[in-house]
């Protein structure tokens, strides 16, 4: 009897459910697409309603040919991609090249577990045209982007240069807020406290300044801060009023890929991409002992707080079981997802509660064990009853000042008992010995001066949530959105927060400048809330293409022959063949090349103009990249392998550092 088939796109995949289907099923991979728009030409018919030209990728002919031949005598194939719209127009293409006079059924689970897949097969579904409809679309909008705006900066600024619809506009927040850095003016502002005692006690009270007449109090500078001090030292310090407030805390949602990128970078250190690589794993699946291989965790592609009511049920046996009935909410915790979500997904939870981390540490890399605490908990704590802080706060008269001393203490742990990160820091100050009009006496006046701050630099985290609030891209794409623009050499990764490069921020600034529509916010927002209409099937796919492109099409013409190329010559000539010698861009920055390219391919990297100071050594520094970030190196190396974060300073210079924003 024929197998039937089933068609995933990776090998952790292949043996994860095999194991679960048993001998009756053979499970293939496609190894992602291997039909796609081609490489080498836009492949999109502009005229014939944006029609894709789709064909095999010709790294995976292979691939798609051996895909055929162990299909050939299959009567049903089972195709069993991601759930989300990329895994839909995956199956979908891969259907219409292998499915032929076959039946050809469409699987999807959250989690890649036994009673999942065996779920899954048991309510077999047709393909979603409309998902795959706004997939295309997606993929047709990026396409006629990246290559209509590229070819022209190659032509106007460098070779190798390249645009895309949702990374560009990723690309100016970060510029934008390298700006707003850059235009930063510290502004100087002083603060008072107050040391205090009570007769008979030891205990030292530090009080704040916080009003004058009872309105918040502003001091900038220190004539204004002495001037407060040297009344304050002529003033009794009275108490005027003690309050004590119940505060609760309430747990925070189970994880999306969003907020799993922002806690994994705060609290793990993972940027985007590693945390993503390594949820992929989890879900694929891990061999867990005896030969059993299971998916450790939910899709992880998902922007839904739902959770389902099995997994709901569940958690709350376990919460009951392991921490007790007090902290265990009457009713489950409900959590709304943001308007745009895919209701049909789940947030990202663990499969099976049992595996817990300390049972799951021992079959799992460290960083994979790290990131599965991280889900397990945040799932388990989302359910749990909130914590509960007692704050208090004395308030104290200094003729016409007003002071304040406050303290918190937590009275009942909730879910932080499983979220033990989220905790306050307390400040726990016993005002039990107090009374309303006690007279207090100053230890000591402190005034301290202290300068604004300006915003820092993104890193992977905030700028996540950054396009997450504004509605630019979608799960799937936050993580390559950051990826691209530092292989792009647009950003540069600087001590775990994104830096454009001079590169960068020249582009940025031509984009913005001839393509406002493309480089606009609200418009890229408003281009996913239109995508998602194509999948609820309430807007056409090429009515999307027709209105995009028409304003696109002007704004493109009207760069081709605005947009000047310039020359940056150097005063220096070609050593191989005397024509001068010009800056370039490329993908990797500035270098330097020979005018009378191509006929001359000289070439050389453009130094920082700073000598290498390492002792005979004749060479000069260079900016260069790792993955840590830039630094600055010998254009001698390896012969010398000086090496530097930082240029040296020169006389009277600031360390790039004091205003880099990052702190």
């Amino acid at each position: 009897m024929a197998k039937a088939v089933v068609i995933v796109e990776s090998p952790t995949k292949v043996r994860t459910i095999n194991k679960i289907l048993g001998s009756n099923y053979k499970v293939l991979s496609s190894m992602g697409h291997l039909i796609d728009l081609p490489k080498s030409t836009l492949g999109v018919d502009i005229e014939d309603s944006f029609r894709p030209k789709l064909i095999v990728v010709r790294s995976k002919q292979k691939i798609l040919t051996k895909l055929k031949k162990d299909s050939k005598s299959a009567k049903e194939i089972y195709i069993a991609t991601d759930p989300d719209r990329e895994g839909e127009a995956i199956g979908w293409n891969l259907a219409e090249y292998i499915g032929d006079g076959k039946k050809v059924y469409r699987v999807s689970f959250q989690e890649i577990t036994r009673d999942a897949v065996k779920k899954a097969f048991e309510n077999l579904r047709e393909f979603d045209e409309k998902k795959v409809e706004a997939q295309i679309a997606r993929r047709v909008l990026d396409r006629i982007v990246g290559y209509k705006i590229s070819p022209l900066l190659w032509r106007k600024v460098g070779s190798r240069l390249s645009a895309g619809r949702v990374q560009s506009v990723a690309l100016r927040i970060i510029v934008e807020r390298e700006q707003e850095i850059n235009a930063f003016i510290p502004k100087e502002y002083w603060q008072i406290a107050a040391d205090l005692k009570k007769d008979g006690y030891d205990e030292i009270v530090e009080a704040s300044l916080e009003k004058v007449d009872g309105e918040k109090i502003e001091l900038n500078n220190e004539q204004e801060a002495t001037a407060v001090v040297d009344y304050l030292k002529e003033q009794e310090f009275v108490v005027t009023g003690i309050s004590e407030r119940e505060v609760k805390r309430k747990p925070s949602p189970p994880l999306i890929t969003s907020t799993m990128q922002q806690e994994a970078f705060n609290k793990l250190k993972f940027n985007s991409n590693k945390t993503m690589m390594i949820a992929q794993q989890l879900y694929e699946g891990v061999d867990v002992g005896g030969g059993e291989t299971v998916g450790l965790i939910t899709y992880m592609r998902t922007d839904s707080v739902n959770l389902s009511a099995e997994s709901i049920e569940k958690v709350r046996n376990h919460i009951q079981n392991k921490y007790g009935e007090k902290y265990l909410p009457e009713k489950p915790n409900k959590y709304k997802s943001k308007k745009s979500a895919q209701e049909a997904h789940e947030a990202i939870r663990p499969t099976d509660l049992a595996l817990t981390p300390e049972i799951v540490a021992k079959y799992v890399e460290k960083d994979q064990y790290k990131l599965y605490e991280l889900i397990y908990n945040k799932f388990v704590s989302c359910q749990m009853v909130p914590a509960v802080y007692e704050y208090k706060k004395m308030e104290i008269a200094a003729g016409k000042y007003q002071f304040g001393a406050s303290g918190s203490t937590l009275k009942f742990d909730g879910y932080l008992a499983v979220d033990r990160e989220a905790r306050e820091e307390e400040k726990k100050i016993d005002f039990s010995h107090f009374s309303k009009d006690d007279k207090l006496n100053v230890e000591e006046i402190k005034p301290t001066q202290h300068f604004t701050k300006p915003p820092p630099r993104y890193s992977d985290a905030s700028l996540v949530k950054a396009l997450e609030e504004d509605g630019i891209g979608r799960p799937s794409t936050y993580a390559s959105i950051i990826s691209t623009l530092v292989l792009r050499n647009y950003v540069l990764r600087d001590r775990g927060y994104l830096k454009p490069t001079e590169l960068g921020i020249m582009i940025c600034e031509l984009l913005v400048e001839y393509f406002a529509k493309i480089m606009d916010v609200g418009f890229t927002a408003e281009m996913e809330e239109k995508l998602d209409l194509i999948e609820e099937g309430k807007l056409g796919y090429p009515e999307l293409l027709e209105k995009f492109y028409g304003n696109f099409k002007e704004e493109l013409d009207h760069a081709e022959e605005s947009i000047v190329k310039t020359q940056n010559f150097i005063d220096r000539d070609c050593p191989e063949c005397g024509k001068k010698l010009v800056i370039k861009w490329g993908r990797r920055g500035k270098f330097i090349s020979c005018s009378g390219f191509p006929d001359c391919k000289h070439a050389e990297p453009f130094t920082a103009g700073v000598k290498c100071p390492e002792e005979g050594c004749d060479g000069e520094l260079v900016q260069r990249r790792s993955r840590r970030g830039s630094f600055y190196g010998c254009t001698n190396y390896p012969k010398c392998t000086y090496v530097t974060r930082e240029l040296p300073k020169k006389e009277g210079e600031q360390s790039a550092e004091s205003s880099s924003g990052d702190e």
